[in-house]
This record gives structure tokens, sequence and C-alpha cells, in this order.
């Protein structure tokens, strides 16, 4: 058993390297390309410790062996890219919360309802400032239902969304002070959102490969930053999943590095709003 504090340095193996992200890609469509495989050592050294497991290789012959299926899911949820936070490229928010929200009020006025979908949530950063969005004008929403729906491959990611508690470094990155204040409370493990969050908001465990999670149709979705570890077929299989989910008026926000282009013929560019996407036939009625 590997001593409390040891440093493991690690040689990874092509073959070891190859497992892994077969392992990967699997299980959650995610490539893990040679640029990131430099990741490996950092992303797995904590469970290697825990588990007293001294190189990757032996891992991999414990994960070959199948005894532990569990310990695979383990793997997996290390590899993931989990970074995000509040507000993350505050822009695009800005955007839904003066121009889109205000449209979907117009819009919906009859059913009083507007459903969103944050697909890829990690621990749950980005549908909490949704929901700050909302809980912020209170007045404005008062009478509507706001469904907000995180959900995301990692059940361990999924798990602390639910919870809402965050570390010093974490509310603090994309909050304001008085953002920090007023929608979370200091406890002995960390921020927790107020309750008034997280009782507006539901998670789950889901694959964007999968059909569309209930209830199918949604007034805004945002993907961001999960279709860049997808190769190309697969990122195309995503974008069918995302169109088919999303409402005939509603919109898709990507991240800053992703595009419809050439990956989704269904979906266009929203004209004013820089950073969302619309079905192609509204695009086109707008023009």
């Amino acid at each position: 058993m590997l001593r409390p504090g040891l440093v493991i340095f690690m040689q990874i193996s092509d073959s070891s390297s190859r497992i892994l992200a077969g392992l990967l890609e699997a299980r959650t469509g995610q490539q893990l390309t040679m640029s990131r495989r430099w990741r490996l050592e950092t992303a797995l050294s904590q469970l290697l410790r825990e588990r007293g497991i001294t190189s990757i290789d032996e891992l991999i012959t414990i994960l070959v062996m199948g005894r532990e299926p569990s310990l695979s899911t383990r793997v997996v949820e290390a590899l993931l890219n989990n970074e995000t936070y509040f507000f993350r490229d505050r822009t695009p928010f800005d955007l839904v919360r003066t121009t889109a929200l205000s449209e979907l009020i117009r819009r919906r006025e009859s059913t009083r309802t507007i459903r969103i979908w944050s697909a890829g949530c990690s621990a749950g950063q980005e549908v909490y400032s949704l929901a700050m969005l909302f809980a912020e004008d209170p007045a404005r929403w008062a009478g509507w239902t706001i469904d907000i729906l995180g959900t995301d491959v990692s059940e361990s990611m999924v798990g602390r969304a639910r919870e809402g508690t965050y570390t010093q470094f974490e509310v603090q990155r994309g909050l304001g002070i008085q953002q920090m204040i007023r929608w979370f409370e200091e406890g002995a493990g960390g921020w927790r959102a107020a309750e008034v969050l997280r009782k507006s908001l539901r998670f789950q465990v889901h694959n964007i490969l999968e059909p569309a999670p209930h209830p199918g149709k949604f007034d805004l979705i945002l993907c961001r930053n999960v279709l860049l570890y997808l190769n190309d077929n697969t990122r195309k299989n995503a974008f069918q999943r995302l169109s088919s989910a999303l409402a005939p008026d509603g919109w898709l926000m990507l991240g800053a590095g992703e595009t419809v282009i050439g990956q989704a013929p269904t979906l266009e560019a929203d004209r004013d709003m820089r950073g969302l996407y619309r079905h192609r036939d509204q695009v086109t009625k707008a023009a």
C-alpha cells in the first residue's frame, strides 16, 4: 500500500494510453486525442493513490481482468474534462437575459412555460447561473413555470450539481461579491447555493448521444465545450440529437470554439445573437 501523500511518477505506455482512450470513447463518445494525453498522469494520480496502485500499467491490468466494474467508471470520470465556472464567457448569458428571454416571454405567453437544458453541465455552475438570471428578476417571471435541467455523463458531477456546494475558489470564479453573498451560504463543506435556486433545478445522468431527456423539446439548449472532444461522425450524431430536442423556434448555445458549420445542416447561426444557433428555417423567416 502506498504511503499517504506519496507522489507517483508514471511512465505511460502507448498501449495503456490506447486502452484508456478506447474506454473513454466507448463510454462517452469523447476522444482522448494525443494533445490531451498529457492529462492522464494528473487525472488518474489521485485514484491510484486511493487504491494503492503503483502505475497506470497496473491499473490497466486490473481493468482488463474485469474484476472491478466500478473501477472503470471511476477511471472514465477522472478522464473527463470538467472545467467550468459561473457565467462562463458572460456575453452569451447577457444575450440570453436581454434578448432571448424577452423573445420567449412573447412567444410563450399562452403556456407561460420555458424549458432549458444544459447538456454537459459538469458540477452545475452553468445551471445555477441560469437559475440566477430568473431569480434576480422575480416580478418578471411571476406566474411562469421555469424548467431548467442539467445533465452530464458523469454520475459524480451530477451528484455535486444536485448538492450545489462549491469551494471558495469555485464560487468566486465568475461571480461578483454581491451575487456570491446573495445566492450562496458558507458552511463547513464550502459555499452552498441557496435553497430557492436548488429547488428550481433538476439534474440527471445523461449522454448527449442518447435520446433527449424528458420533455424532449427545449426552448434553450446549452451544450458548450462538449462537442470539441468528439470525432466528426460522433459530433454530427450529437448535433442531430440536440436539433431534434430543440423547439422549432428555440436556441442552441455552443462554446466559443464550436460551430454548426459542416456539422449540423438543420441549424444556422442567429444573425443577431453571436454564439446562439437556431433551426435554419427560423433564420430564413427572420431575414
